[in-house]
This record gives C-alpha cells, sequence and structure tokens, in this order.
C-alpha cells in the first residue's frame, strides 16, 4: 500500500498519474457504495432506478429444434406491471394492504404465457402508481422510480416501474396496462416509445382491471424494432399485408395545446417523410371541431363556450367523460372491497378512489354512448390509410414532490389529449422524438380501431428516419469533420463534460456513449462516464466503465497495481 502511494506520489508532476488517481478514487467509491447498498437493506428499494418491486426470472419455453426458426423474441428479456398475475405470486396491485389480503396467484397471466412462449424472459415485477390510479408514477408506499432522463421529475404512471426499466436498458420491453393514459404518459416522459392496442384485441385473462371498458394491456420498448416484434406477438398477427399508401394528419388545434414549438414537431415529421416512399401530402384539421360536430352525445356535456371554435371544450368535455366512465367502473368492481379494507393510499389516489366510490349512476347511460359514438367518429375519419397525428403530452414532467394545486392542473391538461385514444378505443403509439428545454418530447400516431399492424408497420418504416430528422433539427449528435471520427469524438466527450459541470449527468453519459460509439479505445472516455452513472446512482455500470478504463489503459494498471476489485473489497471491509 505505501508502495503504491510513493509511486503516485514522486510521479505527481506527470498528468497521466491524475488519470490514474481519478480512476483510483471512483473505482473506491464505486465499491464502497455497492457494498454500503448490500449492508443496508432499506437502500435497496432504489437499485436498478428505483424500477422494480419483486425480481425473479421466468424463463422462455424450449426452443424447437432445427431446422425450425428461432422463436421471435429469443434473447429479450421483459418486465411486467404488478397488475399481471403470474403463478405463484401475489399480484399487488401496487398496495401493500391489497396484496396483504389476496393469494398466490394459480395460473400466469394469457399475454405472459405468450411472452414465454415465443422465446422472452420476464425478469420481475415493477411499481406502479396505486391501483393503476394515477399518471404521475408515484407511489407512496415503494417509492417512486427514477426518471433516467430526469432524474429530479417524476417518471409518469401508472407503468412508471416498467417505462424506467426500460429506459434505465434494464430490460429489452416491458408490459404496463394503459387506461387513461398509463403506458403513453410515461413513455412520453421517459424518452421511450409506448404501444395502445386497439380497445379489446390483446388478452386481459389474468390482468387486475381498473375500468374494463378503458383498459388495455400496453407495451413499453426502447426501438422501433423491439415494439414492432413483441406487437407482432401480442396480436398474434401472421398475415402479410401489401404496403399501404399512408396519409398523416396533423391536428393544429391540439398542437396549440402543447408547450413545445412546431418545429420540434411537425416540422421533423414532415422532414422524415420527405425521403420515404408511400406516404402522402399530409392534411391539417381541428379535431375538436371534428369531434364536437360527430360525437352529438357530448354537446349536452360541453361547458358553454363564447368562442365559435369549441373544440378545446368538446375536448375537456370528452376527458370529463373518460373519467366518470372510470370511476364507476371501478367502484362497481372494489366498491366492497375499499369499504371493508380501508387502505392506506397516497393522497392523489385517496382522492380518486373516493370520487369514484362515491359515485352515482345518473348518467351512466350517457357515458356509454359517448364511448360508442366516438369510437364511430374516429373510424370514420381514419379508415384505410390515415393516421391521427398528435403531442402525446401538453406539458413536461412535473418535478418531483409538486404543490397540489399546479398537479391538479398538469392532470386535467394531460387527460385531454390521452381522451382521444381511450374513448376511441384506436390504437396509439407515443414515439419519442428528441428533447425541449432539457425534457423528453413525444408525438402520437393513433389510427383506427383493429388497424394495429398498419400502425406498428408505419412506426417501423418511419423510425430511423424520424430520429435522424430530431439529430439534425437538435443539432445533438455532429457529424465527424475533415479529420475524421475521432476529432468528432473528442467533440462530444468535450460536450459531456460541458454537461457534467452543469449537473446535467443523464445528457453527459448521452454525450460520453455518443464519444464510444466512434472511439472506444479511449480509457478517458470510460472514466469520463463512470462519473456521471455514479452522479445518477448507477453503480454497477460506473464500476464497469471503471474496470474498462483500467483495461485500456495499461499504464494505469501497472502504476496502481493494488487498483482490483478484490484488493478493493478487503480495503472498503475493513475501513
Amino acid at each position: 500500500m505505501s508502495k503504491s502511494f510513493n509511486i503516485i506520489k514522486t510521479n505527481t508532476s506527470n498528468p497521466k498519474v491524475w488519470v490514474v488517481i481519478g480512476v483510483s478514487v471512483v473505482g473506491f467509491v464505486v465499491l464502497a457504495e455497492t457494498l454500503r447498498r448490500r449492508r443496508n437493506p432499506k437502500l435497496n428499494g432504489r437499485v436498478d432506478f428505483g424500477a422494480f418491486l419483486e425480481r425473479f426470472e421466468l424463463i422462455p419455453f424450449p426452443q424447437p429444434p432445427p431446422p425450425a426458426a428461432r422463436q421471435p423474441l429469443a434473447g429479450l428479456k421483459f418486465a411486467i406491471k404488478d397488475v399481471f398475475d403470474v403463478k405463484g405470486y401475489v399480484t399487488g396491485f401496487g398496495s401493500p394492504d391489497w396484496k396483504r389480503d389476496h393469494h398466490e396467484a394459480e395460473r400466469t397471466a394469457v399475454v405472459v404465457t405468450l411472452l414465454l412462449k415465443n422465446g422472452a424472459t420476464c425478469i420481475g415485477k415493477t411499481v406502479l402508481d396505486e391501483f393503476a390510479f394515477g399518471i404521475t408514477g408515484e407511489n407512496k408506499h415503494y417509492g417512486t422510480p427514477v426518471n433516467p432522463q430526469m432524474p429530479s421529475h417524476i417518471p409518469g404512471g401508472s407503468s412508471s416501474g416498467s417505462a424506467v426499466a426500460v429506459a434505465a436498458q434494464l430490460v429489452d420491453f416491458a408490459l404496463g396496462t394503459d387506461t387513461i393514459g398509463c403506458v403513453r404518459v410515461p413513455a412520453s416522459f421517459c424518452g421511450i416509445l409506448g404501444y395502445r392496442p386497439s380497445h379489446g384485441t390483446v388478452s386481459m385473462i389474468g390482468v387486475l382491471p381498473n375500468s374494463q371498458s378503458l383498459d388495455t394491456v400496453g407495451l413499453l420498448a426502447r426501438n422501433a424494432s423491439i415494439l414492432h416484434r413483441v406487437g407482432h406477438v401480442l396480436l398474434q398477427l401472421n398475415a402479410v399485408e401489401p404496403r399501404r399508401a399512408r396519409r398523416l394528419i396533423f391536428a393544429d388545434d391540439i398542437f396549440q395545446l402543447s408547450k413545445v414549438p412546431k418545429l420540434k414537431t411537425i416540422h421533423v415529421i414532415s422532414k422524415a417523410i420527405e425521403s420515404l416512399s408511400g406516404y402522402q401530402n399530409p392534411e391539417h384539421m381541428n379535431v375538436g371541431q371534428y369531434i364536437a360536430s360527430n360525437v352529438p352525445s357530448l354537446k349536452g356535456l360541453r361547458a358553454q363556450s363564447t368562442s365559435p371554435e369549441n373544440g378545446t371544450a368538446t375536448l375537456k368535455a370528452l376527458s370529463s367523460v373518460m373519467l366518470s366512465l372510470q370511476r364507476y367502473e371501478f367502484k362497481t368492481i372494489y366498491e366492497e372491497w375499499v369499504k371493508s379494507a380501508k387502505p392506506r393510499l397516497g393522497y392523489n389516489v385517496f382522492e380518486r378512489v373516493l370520487e369514484a366510490i362515491n359515485t352515482t349512476q345518473d348518467n351512466i347511460k350517457i357515458l356509454y354512448k359517448v364511448r360508442n359514438e366516438m369510437r364511430a367518429a374516429l373510424q370514420r375519419l381514419l379508415k384505410d390509410d390515415k393516421i391521427l397525428v398528435i403531442p402525446t403530452v401538453s406539458d413536461p414532467p412535473l418535478k418531483l414532490n409538486t404543490k397540489k394545486t399546479y398537479s391538479a392542473e398538469f392532470h386535467d391538461r394531460t387527460l385531454v389529449l390521452s381522451s382521444i385514444g381511450s374513448m376511441s378505443g384506436c390504437c396509439q403509439v407515443a414515439i419519442p422524438i428528441g428533447k425541449y428545454n432539457e425534457h423528453p418530447i413525444s408525438i402520437s400516431f393513433i389510427t383506427y380501431h383493429g388497424g394495429d399492424k398498419f400502425l406498428l408497420d408505419t412506426v417501423l418504416d418511419l423510425y430511423d428516419s424520424l430520429q435522424e430528422q430530431v439529430n439534425i433539427a437538435s443539432n445533438l449528435v455532429p457529424l465527424p469533420d475533415t479529420n475524421g471520427s475521432i476529432d468528432a469524438s473528442e467533440l462530444l466527450k468535450e460536450k459531456g463534460n460541458a454537461a457534467f459541470k452543469g449537473k446535467q449527468w443523464n445528457k453527459a453519459v448521452n454525450y460520453y456513449s455518443e464519444a464510444i460509439k466512434l472511439n472506444g479505445t479511449s480509457a478517458t472516455y470510460y472514466s469520463n462516464r463512470a462519473a456521471a452513472y455514479l452522479e445518477l446512482g448507477c453503480f454497477q455500470q460506473a464500476e464497469e466503465d471503471c474496470s474498462k478504463t483500467i483495461s485500456l489503459d495499461k499504464k494505469v494498471r501497472a502504476r496502481v497495481g493494488y487498483v482490483d476489485c478484490s484488493m478493493l473489497i478487503y480495503l472498503l471491509c475493513i475501513v
């Protein structure tokens, strides 16, 4: 130990030594924090970004022998929201009181079994808002999963843990459920893809319901290829359809509700389809006015407006009907249990459950009538080849522990947009398109009920071009200059350093990762990324980058011979 210290002391004039010292310190801190977490069970809930409630492994069904083709999901890992039954486990519904009062499931949910049959491996259950009754992703009992894109902000819910597990690259995809936006909202806030299938097309057998007229199984994925593969399995699609023309319809009135400039949304999408074949010129329309004209049952429910353009009032009425329908159906299923168990609930969930239990049945027929008229109206609008384009959410994610008054306004504005997909029963995919003011932004494609294959194929077809246009518009990834990729990687490293100094840890990780893609032999890039991972609490990733740094730089290993895992663990254990 003293010999190693003398080596460093006698070479302090050499800049390389400071790299050695930095790597050593990072290694010590990573292992110290890892050991501290293992010794302190109270910290275990934040491991893996706090996404998981339970970790286990459900292995896939046996692969077919050659020459049969591999199963389509072979090699992929997934997680499931804790509303899906798994044989031998209690389905917790996000509530310790519910879990205590119920028994282990006797069967595994149909959709989970389907994924296992097709080669995927399930590695655990994820956190959700209690009873899937929220859109923030916060849970009083199990904590709020950490949004990898913005750690100080909510991840969105109710499928928060599933979204975080995908965004943090802990799994390839995850299952959630979507009732009033419970997959689409967290997908948007965590910068990933979120798919709400057409209502009733994916089995809900073995899934705890929230509101059966609105509930769907939902899918979250890191990229369009995985979304496409898993989506086809969920829908059990085999037929090959000929390529069809596609026409995008921009909902101009709804984009006006968004706080993101059109350059970041409509312009990017328009540029993306210019280079692709099969896309007709986009159309523009006022969707609120269309709904007002084609869903007559909303007329008596709409707030009076002096403006001739009453589309916004119509959308607010539609979201109000959606909430009333959700409350009524939740009450029908759970009223008896809630009154007898008196569960402990977080503040926001308590309010919504109380509203649901106190719901009257006076206007229930009109609620279902609006739902039926809304589905018919969207079918007429989107049939054959049309895709409605809207912002997924209107606002950026709230900061954690935001005041209740602002939270209520955010809640209402978010549901105005999500009510279009939920009340029509149409299929919808939320697609990330970069960032604005440091928060992820997302647009949604919606098409007719039953048009899921058409929608998934469109997203796969358009995704790469869309991301290319996002990069051009945002100028996030500079093009290599005349000196080649090494100079480009150095520029990315400097951008990462600037982000690190500004305490934008996740952005720094992204820049360092891009630099590593261009030049994977630089120890500096790995050591810098390790430091950023430390700030995010990603200790396993930081440790891996430390090891990579040492393996790449033999001079570091020679000068600090004691920096190896076994010796560090020994030293940390005796501290």
